[in-house]
């Protein structure tokens, strides 16, 4: 008995601090709010919602404690005993998934916001899949991956812009172009690992977004280019009056005219590029490139004894994966005709990073799952008038979401390594 009063004592302590250590840091986050009013600024008191997260934090912390003393293994190993379950239903996942992106623009009553989400979801889960090339199978840690995103996106914008070059043309040039500035961020950091590849990575994201808002004469600075053209299929352009020389979707096929059109070809566009990047990216990873990716995320020491180049592995590590976040920059612009600098901010880079985390570094179908989680989640809870609540409490969700994954699953949702070529027993055997 005296044992378990010591255990619990000590365990009140450990909870009691943790929730003092919360006080202190969500005085100022949470608990002091500015307001703007017609006056000044006012400050509003939320000492409520700082209540309410010291007393998460308090019944977390001492639940941790209790798993700990009592019944540990079971709280570690879940994770493991719902593996098996998960690897048998991760293809029927895939498939289901992939059915229902290609029926969404069918059903009937999907609305246009439904598709503008859809091809928002795909954008992100493009990204990720770049990000897992870089973060997943090389192992370098990227937190300015949102830089080429954007080179990608102000390629197409300023080339339609000054060239009058059309979405067909840009859209390689944007992921050449990508691939390029990943290349040159590539050979500062080569000998950079960890914390410090981190930190360089996360300045060069910084400086492609303020070279953006200065370079105004250029750019268009921080009011961004707008009017961007749109993809054509074929020259036909989804506009209610067609540009001289061309021909508008509906008078082509003799139909009324309506934005719904243009919602579903740029969605299947989005979701034919995605497939491709997935395709691209599974088969690399069966490549001798990709094996050598793993092989030095693995031990670079070791890589090198086998005869493997670091420098070559790692600066295509970042141009392929900066070349997918190329070819997602284009479809930005396209789906709302419209860039700024402030869209590429270090909250982005943030996002998808912890997309490929949460969903499982090297995972495909894993940042498809995250993707949903993440970026379609607050979306919808939007409708249900949940916005202010997700501006502000967005970062704290992402913490506390990693915080849980790091405790219950420390290689991601969906993460599972399997070997890239199997020996064959048979063959093996005397």
């Amino acid at each position: 008995m005296a044992r378990i009063a010591a255990r619990t004592v000590a365990g009140l302590r450990d909870a009691a601090f943790a929730a003092g250590v919360t006080a202190a840091l969500a005085l100022p986050l949470i608990g002091l709010h500015l307001d703007d009013v017609s006056g000044g600024v006012v400050i509003r008191y939320r000492f409520g919602s700082m209540a309410l997260a010291m007393a998460a934090v308090f019944c977390g912390r001492l639940a941790m404690t209790a798993l700990r003393a009592g019944d540990a293994g079971w709280f570690r190993t879940f994770g493991a005993r719902l593996a098996p379950r998960v690897r048998l239903g991760r293809g029927r996942i895939g498939f289901g998934v992939a059915f229902l992106a290609l029926v969404l623009p069918l059903i009937p009553g999907v609305e246009n916001q439904t598709l503008d989400r859809g091809i928002l979801v795909l954008i992100y889960v493009m990204l990720g899949w770049g990000l897992n090339v870089v973060v997943g199978l090389a192992g370098l840690l990227d937190l300015g991956y949102v830089a080429f995103y954007a080179v990608g996106a102000y390629s197409y914008a300023l080339l339609a812009a000054y060239l009058g070059f059309t979405f067909w043309i840009c859209l390689p040039l944007a992921a050449l172009l990508a691939a390029t500035f990943g290349v040159v961020l590539g050979f500062p950091v080569l000998r950079l690992r960890g914390d410090y590849l981190a930190i360089v990575t996360l300045g060069f994201g910084e400086m492609i977004r303020i070279v953006l808002i200065n370079w105004t004469s250029f750019t268009g600075g921080p009011n961004g280019l707008s009017q961007i053209p749109r993809p054509t299929l074929f020259g036909l352009e989804f506009t209610a009056d067609a540009t001289p020389g061309h021909t508008t979707f509906a008078e082509f096929f003799g139909l009324a005219y309506s934005s719904h059109y243009r919602y579903v070809f740029l969605y299947y566009l989005v979701l034919a590029v995605a497939l491709a990047v997935n395709a691209f990216t599974l088969r690399l990873r069966k490549l001798p490139l990709g094996r050598a990716w793993e092989a030095l995320r693995e031990d670079e020491i070791a890589s090198r004894t086998l005869g493997i180049n670091p420098t070559t592995v790692k600066l295509s590590a970042f141009g392929i994966g900066a070349s997918l976040a190329g070819f997602a920059g284009p479809f930005f612009d396209a789906r709302q005709a419209f860039v700024s600098p402030e869209s590429f901010n270090f909250l982005e880079s943030a996002t998808i990073l912890a997309i490929v985390v949460l969903g499982g570094m090297g995972s495909q179908i894993g940042v498809v799952v995250a993707t949903f989680i993440l970026i379609l989640l607050p979306e919808v809870l939007r409708d249900f008038g949940f916005v202010q609540q997700i501006a502000e409490l967005r970062l704290l969700i992402f913490g506390a979401a990693m915080v849980l994954i790091m405790i219950w699953r420390p290689q991601g949702l969906l993460s599972r390594r399997e070997p890239s070529v199997r020996l064959d027993k048979a063959r093996s055997t005397p």
